[in-house]
Formats: C-alpha cells, sequence, structure tokens
C-alpha cells in the first residue's frame, strides 16, 4: 500500500469471492510438507541482504490481493501487448521479485507442479512480518495462481490521497471491514515513500494553503527540505514510520501526532471508528497484532479466478 502513486478513483468492479473454506493450513501437509520452511529460508536469505525485503514483500501481497484476488497476478511479467501489474503506475517501486522466483525454484526441485506462487507470496508476507519482530501465524494456503494480469486494473488500488470514504469503498469491494482498513494500514509500520506519494501534502496543498494543516508543523517542514517543489531525485523520500524495518504500533502514534507521510493515513482520525482503533493499537501493541493477523488471513483468502499451478511465477503455463 505505501508509495503508491497518487490516481484518480476509477472503479472497475472485480469479482472477489471469499474462499477462507477451500483453503487449509495443511494444505501441503501429504505432498509438500517442506513449502514453509524453504520460504522463510528464502526470505531470510534476502532480508539479511537487504533490510527493505520485508516491507516489500507484505506491501507485494497487498497489492496482489487488491486486483483479482491474491492470484499472484502481480508476479506476471508483461508480454507482447499486454502490459502487466507489476509495470502499472502503483506497482512501479514494487521490488523484491526474486525472493518468490528463488522459493519458487527451490520448491520445484522438491515438489514439482504442486504448490501456488499466490500461495508462495502469502507465506513470505508473513514470514517478512515475523522478520521484522512482528506476529506469526498460520497461512491458510490452497490457492490457484491466475492467468491475467492487467495494468491498468491497478487503478484499483487504493492511493496514499483517498480520503476515508473512498478508503472505505475501497475495502468493502472486497469485504474488508474499517477494523481490516485500520488493521492492515498498519502494514505502513514497514517501509519507505518517494515523495511523489506525499507531494500533495507538502506543497499546493489547496487554493489557500501551501501545507496539510493536519500535519505536524516541523514535520512538514522536514519533509519539503526532503522533496522540494521541483524535486529531481527519484530515490527522495521519507520512512513511512519512525522504526520503518521493525514491525511495531509506532505507525498509529504518528498518526495521532500529525507525523505520518500519507493523505490516507491521516485519514483515519476522520471517522469515529477509525479513529478509535488508531487510539486502540496505539496505545496496545498486542491489540494491533492480533487484529493485524486476523484481517490478514480475511484479506489473503480473497480469491478472484485463479486456475493454476504454475511453473514458473513469471510465466503463465
Amino acid at each position: 500500500m505505501a508509495t503508491v502513486i497518487a490516481l484518480v478513483v476509477m472503479t472497475i468492479m472485480v469479482s472477489f469471492t471469499f474462499v477462507a473454506s477451500a483453503l487449509s493450513v495443511d494444505y501441503y501437509e501429504h505432498t509438500c510438507p517442506q513449502v514453509e520452511s524453504i520460504v522463510s529460508g528464502a526470505v531470510y536469505k534476502a532480508a539479511m541482504n537487504d533490510i527493505t525485503v520485508p516491507a516489500a514483500l507484505l506491501r507485494m501481497h497487498f497489492h496482489d490481493c487488491f486486483i483479482r484476488g491474491c492470484d499472484g497476478s502481480v508476479l506476471l511479467e508483461s508480454k507482447g501487448n499486454n502490459k502487466a501489474e507489476k509495470d502499472g503506475p502503483p506497482n512501479i517501486s514494487l521490488h523484491a521479485f526474486y525472493v518468490i522466483d528463488n522459493a519458487k525454484k527451490a520448491i520445484e526441485a522438491v515438489c514439482p507442479g504442486v504448490v501456488s506462487c499466490a500461495d508462495i507470496l502469502a507465506l513470505a508476507a508473513r514470514d517478512a512480518v515475523h522478520l521484522s519482530g512482528g506476529p506469526y501465524w498460520e497461512v491458510p494456503k490452497g490457492r490457484k495462481d491466475g492467468r491475467i494480469s492487467k495494468a491498468i486494473e491497478t487503478r484499483q488500488l487504493p492511493a496514499p490521497t483517498f480520503n476515508i470514504s473512498q478508503l472505505q469503498q475501497s475495502f468493502s469491494q472486497r469485504g474488508l471491514s474499517l477494523e481490516d482498513l485500520v488493521a492492515l494500514s498498519g502494514g505502513h509500520t514497514l517501509g519507505f515513500a518517494h515523495c511523489s506519494s506525499f507531494q500533495n501534502r507538502i506543497h499546493n496543498f489547496s487554493p489557500n494553503k501551501d501545507i496539510d494543516p493536519s500535519l505536524n508543523p516541523s514535520f512538514a517542514t522536514n519533509l519539503r527540505t526532503i522533496c522540494p517543489f521541483h524535486n529531481k531525485a527519484n530515490n527522495a523520500g521519507s520512512p513511512l514510520d519512525s522504526t520503518n524495518t521493525v514491525f511495531d504500533n509506532a505507525y498509529y502514534k504518528l498518526i495521532l501526532q500529525g507525523k505520518t507521510v500519507f493523505s490516507s493515513d491521516q485519514a483515519l482520525l476522520t471517522h469515529p471508528k477509525t479513529k478509535s482503533l488508531v487510539s486502540k493499537f496505539a496505545n496496545a501493541k498486542k491489540d494491533f497484532e492480533h487484529a493485524f493477523v486476523k484481517s490478514m488471513i480475511k484479506m489473503s483468502s480473497i480469491t478472484g479466478a485463479g486456475q493454476e499451478i504454475r511453473l514458473h511465477c513469471k510465466h503463465v503455463r
């Protein structure tokens, strides 16, 4: 969800279905019992070499599930005249696809044609959270890989400029509640945001105000220093919270202080229920972790029209 480029709301209705009953934590118990250890090993190895990997994998899973359900479509490469999801504007900054590819290659060596790329990504996201100091949970498995990936559909992703009504609509279309919205937004405890995703808050905010008044003044000044109006540094930006490689509840505390970068973060204080949850999670890390796990399982149980087990995650069979 982090660092997505601001987009005009354009609703493209896609059929999403919850299939929790079709998924099982024991799905590969007899066909590929090594799957979880192989994935966790791949994530650990990558994260030891690059501290940005956990945030990247968590964001990748979210972006996968919000387009056509959790079917691994975000992993597919563009081919011919078809521009795939990973090349859509909000996904240009996604990275660490090699982690999924490496895990898939290792799994194929011991369990050929059994484990879907969508399941590998769901497991990798869980491992990324746990490796960053967050909770561990049993991931229901049994997803199938999709065959369709279209860059234009990334317009359905919730943008960092969204207000609470737009966020609520985006999540409710996928069967996710306001509590899910606040809990899953906690994924912003990990990661980095490029200037383009919060430029609207620090320059020309409105006809009468240059800076979003909900921003803490000193924090806004710092952001304007990092991201001047005519910023030309492609990699300039800001950490999403003060401990951006550690999975904790600092994100919620910063929202209450006006020190988060996205409009969509601050929007959580504009609805009574979401504001209450922000305060709850800011004051109780365990409550946040419990809600996050519940919402992650719910989100990762959204399925679309996945129908195969890919042999390579970049390509359909």
